[in-house]
Parts: C-alpha cells; sequence; structure tokens
C-alpha cells in the first residue's frame, strides 16, 4: 500500500526565535563587539604618540579623536580638549586627516545591513532545513511545530496490498475477520436486517504471529485505506498531546470512512487505570479521549478500529467492554498444518531445488512463531548463497532451524578429548531414556558440535502430531529425560559436570509446575498455589500460598525430580552397552541421525 503524506506548515515559531535571536545580536552583541574594536586611551597618550610621529589617519569629531598608530593596524580614540595647537601639531607629525576610520553609515544603508539582510538569511536558513526535515521524516509533521496532530501512517488502497492469501497459519482469525471485510464492501446487507460491525476488534496473541500483518489483510481484501499507529506513539512528554493526537486521528479516519484504524501494542495507552484519586496523566488522558472518540460514533460510519496486543490482562475494562472492543480474535501460535503453511508461503519468495519436505520442517519447528518461521527459510536462503548454490535444499531448511534454536556452529571451539567423550556421554543419555519410554517425542538428532547459543551440543526431539494436552506420566517422562544427561555423565564417566545446568533449570519449572498448578500433586491434590500471566510473553508465575505451604511444596518438587532422576539413572545401566557404543559413535561422528541412533539401539 502506499503511503500519504500531509502538506507541511509554516515554521512561525522557527522565525520568532530567528527574530528574537537577531534583536538581541543587534542590541546588546554589535555595539560591544565594535567597542571591544577599538582601544581607549588618554588625551596625554595622543599627545606623546603625535610629537612621536606615531600616528596615522585621525578623525576629529565634536565629542571624541579616533586614530591609528603609523602602521594603521590600531585604532585608538580619545576624549576632546581645547588645544589651539592640534591640527598645526598633528601635519608637523604628518597625519593623515580622513573618515574612513569610523565612518558614519547611511540610516538606509544600516537599516539594511542591520535588519534586511540577517532576516533574509535566516528565512533562507529556516526553509532549506525545513524542507531537509521533511524528506528524512517521510513528509510527516514535525511534533515541535504540531505537537497535537496524528503522525499515523495513511495506506490508500492498491493493487498490490496485502491479502489473506499472504497470510497463513491463522485461519481463526482470518474466518472471524472476513465478516469484517464483508460489511466493508456489503454495509447494506447488515443494516438490512439491524445488525452492525463491533466498532473495535482486539487481536491478541504472542510477538510474532502476524497480528498487524492480518490487520493489513482485513483492509487489502476490503481495498479500503488504512491508518496504522502504534500505542506509545501517542505517549508524549506534555500531557493533553496525546488526547490531541487521538482526536486528530478519529477526525481524519471519519474523513476517509469506510477505513480501518489499527492501533499496535495498544497496551501502552490502554492499560488499567490505578485507583489512585486526582490522577491526571499524560496516559490517562489519552485512555479517556480514546474512550470518547469510540463513544462518538455510531456502527454505521464504516470505521472499525483494529488493535493488537500481547498482553491483554492489563487493559482497562472499560477499554474492552462490550460497545467498544466488541470482540477478541486470538492470533496463536501456529499448529503443525498452519507451519507448513506458512513455509510453504514465505518459500515461494525463495528458489528451492522442489524436493522439500515442509511436513517434515514443520515437525522440527515445534513451537515456532510465523516471525520465526520466516527467519529459518531466509537462514536457509543465506546458507545456499554462502555454498555458492542457486537453490535451497532439505538440509538448508534443517540447518537454519538449528540455527534459531541453538544458534550458529562454533567453529573455532575446541572441546578437549574428555569434555567431548562428557557431552557424548550427556546427549545419549537425553535419547536413550527418550527412547526407552513410551510417549517421549521421538530423536530426530544427536550432536555435540558446540553452539553459538552456548549449547555444547543437544538432542533434537520432534513430535508427530500437535500436542494439547500432557498426562500427568508424559510429564514425569519428560523429567526422566531433562534429568538423564546428568544421569548418564555419573553412569558413562563416574563424575558430573556444570553441563546439565539448563537441563536442571527446565526440569525444576516442570516439576514445579506440575505441583503448583496442575494440580498433580497427592499431598496438594486440586489447590492451584500459582498462578500463570503475561502468557504471551513468556509467563510469570505469582504465588498464592503461604511460606509454609511453599515450603512443602519445594520438598515434593524436589522428591519428583530425585525420583525421575533415579530412573533415568536405571534405564541407562540397564542399557550401559548400548550407551558406551552410541556414545562413542556419536564422539567420532560428532553428529547422529534419529535414524542411526534407533538402529544402534535396536541392534
Amino acid at each position: 500500500m502506499k503511503e500519504v503524506k500531509r502538506p507541511k506548515k509554516q515554521l512561525i515559531l522557527y522565525y520568532a526565535t530567528a527574530l528574537a535571536v537577531l534583536l538581541l545580536f543587534n542590541l546588546i552583541a554589535m555595539p560591544r563587539i565594535v567597542e571591544n574594536s577599538v582601544t581607549q586611551v588618554d588625551y596625554g597618550a595622543f599627545m606623546t604618540m603625535t610629537e612621536e610621529g606615531n600616528i596615522g589617519r585621525v578623525e576629529i569629531s565634536a565629542n571624541y579623536i579616533v586614530f591609528t598608530d603609523k602602521t594603521e593596524e590600531n585604532i585608538y580614540k580619545t576624549g576632546i580638549l581645547e588645544d589651539p595647537d592640534l591640527i598645526r601639531r598633528l601635519y608637523e607629525a604628518k597625519a593623515v586627516f580622513s573618515g574612513e576610520i569610523v565612518e558614519e553609515a547611511s540610516p538606509l544603508l544600516s537599516f539594511v545591513l542591520s535588519w534586511v539582510f540577517p532576516i533574509l538569511f535566516f528565512i533562507i536558513l529556516g526553509n532549506v532545513l525545513a524542507k531537509a526535515f521533511m524528506k528524512k521524516a517521510g513528509g510527516s509533521n514535525s511534533m515541535m511545530f504540531n505537537p497535537g496532530k496524528s503522525n499515523a501512517k495513511i495506506y490508500v488502497k492498491s493493487s498490490d496490498g496485502i491479502r489473506f492469501s499472504d497470510v497463513a497459519g491463522v485461519d481463526e482469525a482470518k474466518e472471524s475477520l472476513k465478516e469484517v471485510v464483508d460489511y466493508l464492501d456489503h454495509p447494506e446487507k447488515y443494516s438490512s436486517i439491524g445488525a452492525s460491525m463491533p466498532k473495535g476488534i482486539l487481536l491478541v496473541g504472542p510477538p510474532g504471529t502476524g497480528k498487524t500483518m492480518i490487520a493489513k489483510a482485513v483492509a487489502g481484501e476490503a481495498n479500503v485505506p488504512f491508518f496504522s499507529m502504534s500505542g506509545s506513539e501517542f505517549v508524549e512528554m506534555f500531557v493533553g498531546v496525546g488526547a490531541s493526537k487521538v482526536r486528530d486521528l478519529f477526525r481524519q479516519a471519519k474523513e476517509k470512512a469506510p477505513c480501518i484504524v489499527f492501533i499496535d501494542e495498544i497496551d501502552a495507552i490502554g492499560q488499567r487505570r490505578e485507583g489512585r484519586i486526582g490522577g491526571n496523566d499524560e496516559r490517562e488522558q489519552t485512555l479517556n479521549q480514546l474512550l470518547t472518540e469510540m463513544d462518538g460514533f455510531e456502527g454505521n460510519t464504516g470505521v472499525i478500529i483494529l488493535a493488537a496486543t500481547n498482553r491483554p490482562e492489563t487493559l482497562d475494562p472499560a477499554l474492552t467492554r462490550p460497545g467498544r472492543f466488541d470482540r477478541r480474535v486470538p492470533v496463536e501460535l501456529p499448529d503443525l498444518k498452519g507451519r507448513e503453511a506458512i513455509l510453504r508461503v514465505h518459500s515461494k519468495k525463495i528458489k528451492t531445488d522442489g524436493n522439500i519436505n515442509f511436513l517434515t520442517i514443520a515437525r522440527m519447528a515445534s513451537g515456532a512463531s510465523g516471525a520465526e518461521l520466516a527467519n529459518i527459510v531466509n537462514e536457509a536462503a543465506l546458507r545456499a548463497v554462502r555454498d555458492g548454490r542457486e537453490a535451497v535444499f532439505q538440509s538448508d531448511l534443517e540447518e537454519s532451524i538449528e540455527v534459531v534454536i541453538a544458534g550458529h556452529q562454533k567453529k573455532n571451539s575446541l572441546l578437549t578429548d574428555k569434555e567431548k567423550l562428557i557431552v557424548a556421554y550427556h546427549e545419549t543419555g537425553h535419547a536413550i531414556v527418550a527412547a526407552k519410554q513410551r510417549g517421549s517425542a521421538p530423536v530426530q538428532k544427536i550432536t555435540i558440535v558446540p553452539r553459538t547459543s552456548g549449547a555444547l551440543g543437544y538432542t533434537l526431539q520432534t513430535e508427530a502430531d500437535n500436542r494439547y494436552l500432557l498426562s500427568k506420566s508424559e510429564i514425569e517422562n519428560k523429567i526422566s529425560v531433562l534429568t538423564a544427561g546428568r544421569a548418564a555423565e555419573q553412569v558413562g564417566v563416574g563424575t558430573v559436570t556444570t553441563g546439565a545446568a539448563n537441563d536442571i533449570a527446565e526440569a525444576t519449572k516442570l516439576a514445579r509446575a506440575a505441583i503448583m498448578r496442575f494440580g498433580m500433586s497427592a499431598h496438594f491434590g486440586m489447590m492451584a498455589l500459582e498462578k500463570h500471566t503475561n502468557v504471551y510473553l513468556g509467563g510469570e508465575s505469582v504465588l498464592n500460598c503461604s511460606a509454609d505451604t511453599l515450603s512443602k511444596a519445594d520438598t515434593l518438587v524436589a522428591e519428583l525430580i530425585k525420583k525421575q532422576y533415579d530412573k533415568a539413572v536405571s534405564i541407562l545401566t540397564e542399557n550401559r552397552e548400548k550407551l558406551d557404543e552410541i556414545a562413542l559413535y556419536l564422539y567420532h561422528n560428532e553428529t547422529v541421525s534419529g535414524k542411526e541412533f534407533m538402529e544402534i539401539l535396536e541392534s
């Protein structure tokens, strides 16, 4: 879509400032500069220089005498006294009588030089700077001169805009928004039955899932103007400026209706208002103005408001109530089918060899967002270019997933033979325990090649299908797999190292969730000891229990992890020969595929 640029405004404040500077210069600075360039002397010094013949040019006025020395480099000034022989002595000293030392200019010329020329200079300079600033800012108004103007990016309808076909992996969101497109195209169909479209639609979901893109796709499908602005752009230093921006934005939207107004990261201005008395800050005024504007137009004006956030729980209830943001559309992380569709969409932009198994890549990229999948495809194309090839292979996409997950390979990081063997046992332990338990995801790859993320190796497991629920036994199996790396070090090498730090953190997190959030402990039963907040930004746990209860929960967490660690040790001890065989094979080859691993394990 093409952006509509705004007309430029007169820089009144700039010219007023320039005029004030000019006044100060003429009234204060200029007289002092002229005064400081002339040396004041007494009449006796003037007579001495005359007797010595050290007089150059002389000008005598009614109140003072201005003269130079023979070199005419220095100018002197003295008062005038009654001296009848002054002219004779000056002639004898061969002085030159002149009016060029301090020549009184005509009033007209003085006015032109002091006022007209400087003003013209400042005007020209101001226009040049304004043009340069406007060009750099992309034609938008400067906030200094238009603090209350909305600086929303305005896109008009165009043939090459984003469509629903360009957005994949969010089928449910597209189904909800197709109704908006139909309303903008055929409003009479809804008005005839008395139905009205929601004034506001809130898109919620994790970062990178395509909330902004799907909002643009709605405008592209409906072929209407699209106003885009971030919530943080409303917040200004001065109270009332943000509210003015909101008014200006909705004024423009009503002029171009039907249209779509999109506010990204609306939580910047729409956060829940506190209960303090006398609150009058900028953000609160901006939110109040937004609420007023959403109540100020009817549903049939053709202005649809779309907003996006990944913190819906922080929004003010007055903003999310029916009549304002009537509908909430989740834009979640894509499932297996969605990931495959997203990979296919982004792969159209690159050259492939035509033998890409997108389903396999989608399985390997479990939990990836749309933005991460786009990055995976781009990394694969960059890898093909580095290798001097003209097409992307399956191996490029598989390696790019590992780059996104664990970083690039560290070619200059060399492990000692002992460290390399310990890492091989560690990763083999993860793989064997995963393979020997029911319900665990199959092993896709094992590697001990160090990565830039700090990982000295990793075991990649891929789920065959989407998983939305985990049973208690499956959680316990996951904990057992996480502790299996440390268990393999103990069984295979007879020592433990710091390499299990991340595994320990993940196992503790999962065990704590099972006991404190999922109600999977016999001691507490279905009692929620903590709640999960901010789910779209990694999640935060808020305790909901006493210190004594927390202490008991910590004990149960430690017992659960210890039990699963003992189970991992038992599995590895029973399969000690395979542990040694696979660890040594991995030590020599550095990377083992899932197929190779299973062949050795089952042989």
